[in-house]
């Protein structure tokens, strides 16, 4: 079961560890996961607020091999960036792994959920597929299941026999100073994809976030980076029916007008304040990333800049329009805890009331860095945002 392990760290993220303290434990470790450069890319862009890469030519193949990491701090945001090359390290597969899968179809399995509570793409039947499956723990009662491998690794490969159900991400991917952190900050993820996912597919009315009265200097200084720069930034409370807080961030640089530079950051925590600081600082990182031009997924920015600057606010009307309602962000009230055992238990207790009544967790922490990574996996929690071929209940209801 979960340890008692207490947050010690509060400056904008909640952490067991001060960054750099993070930082000095792990960098010796980054040779071993591949990384051959760190480096800070936050001078690329005029805002200024910390942005940093991390370079992993040996990715696997499908996979991207520059990670960004951002922060309200330069710590925060090294260590972030540090933190993702060893996440994407470890649930790459290896050779390891060949003897934890099992192939067997959702029939002949015995302790498995259902592949389709993952939400499948709409013309798959998996009943009599012959299917890879690894071990999870349900974080409720700590019990063993088994969860499709396609869920877990990525990129996916399938053994000889298994079939693929869907194209493979990094939803629910998370590393920690301890397997407490880990697990929580795969939960929030989660939650932050399913909430992301509901406002993109059925844009109902949100409320805009209210900043002005916070007394909270990093979300201060923050914003006044942006109003000095010139680019428009609001913060917009996405939370949907699970009540664990999610917001996003959406940027207009109103100065350059460049419609790659039309960003978005989503952040989710059980402290609104430490939501809102992921989102605005995940703006600056995806400014910084397209205006790196190195990572490979930037191919909907060539998209973005051949449709033009006002047509693509246009498609994005749902973001860059007016918001009727606001609410003041002192006003959303923070259920975090002192401990991240506590958060995990109050996580569940808040997806247990919308009818999530398994949290699955998968241990990938890799023994030749011992840096702690899981995968969590959320039955029925919605993807759209991650991919659009997958539709589940809450969205068609």
């Amino acid at each position: 079961m979960f340890k008692e392990i207490p947050v010690k760290y509060f400056k904008g993220t909640h952490r067991c560890r001060d960054p750099t303290e993070t930082i000095k434990k792990v960098e010796e470790k980054l040779s071993v996961a591949g990384v051959t450069r760190i480096a800070e890319i936050t001078h690329l862009d005029r805002i200024g607020i910390p942005v940093y890469s991390a370079i992993r030519p040996g990715a696997a193949e499908g996979a991207v091999s520059i990670y960004a990491g951002k922060g309200a701090t330069k710590p925060q945001a090294k260590a972030s960036a540090m933190m993702e090359a060893f996440e994407r390290y470890s649930a790459e597969q290896q050779e390891s792994d060949d003897e934890k899968i099992v192939c067997g179809s959702f029939k002949e399995m015995e302790g498995c959920i259902s592949p389709s509570s993952l939400i499948l793409p709409a013309s798959l039947n998996v009943d009599e597929k012959e299917i890879d499956w690894v071990k999870a723990v349900n974080a409720k009662n700590d019990t063993e299941c088994m969860v499709p491998a396609n869920a877990v690794y990525h990129p996916y490969q399938s053994t000889a026999n298994g079939n693929s159900l869907f194209k493979s991400s990094t939803n629910g991917l998370a590393s920690g100073n301890v397997l407490e952190e880990a697990v929580f900050h795969g939960i929030t993820e989660v939650v932050e994809r399913d909430a992301w996912s509901i406002f993109e597919a059925l844009r109902q009315p949100k409320s805009e976030v209210n900043c002005e009265d916070t007394d909270n200097p990093l979300i201060n200084d923050v914003l006044s980076k942006f109003r000095k720069a010139g680019v428009d930034v609001k913060l917009v409370d996405l939370t949907a029916d699970v009540e664990i807080t999610t917001m996003a961030a959406v940027s207009d640089d109103t100065v350059l007008k460049d419609p790659a530079l039309l960003t978005l950051g989503v952040g989710t925590h059980l402290d609104p304040e430490v939501a809102a600081l992921r989102a605005l600082t995940e703006v600056a990182q995806s400014r910084a990333t397209q205006i790196h031009g190195t990572r490979e997924d930037t191919t909907r920015a060539v998209f973005m800049r051949k449709a033009g600057y006002q047509r693509m606010k246009r498609i994005n009307k749902h973001w860059f329009g007016e918001f009727q309602d606001s609410v003041n962000i002192a006003d959303i009230k923070s259920k975090a805890k002192s401990s991240f055992k506590d958060d995990i238990e109050t996580s569940l207790k808040l997806l247990d009331k919308c009818g999530f009544d398994k949290v699955l967790y998968t241990d990938l922490t890799r023994p030749e860095i011992e840096i702690p990574v899981v995968r969590v996996v959320i039955p029925g929690m919605e993807v759209y945002s991650v991919d659009t071929e997958r539709i589940g209940k809450r969205l068609r209801q």
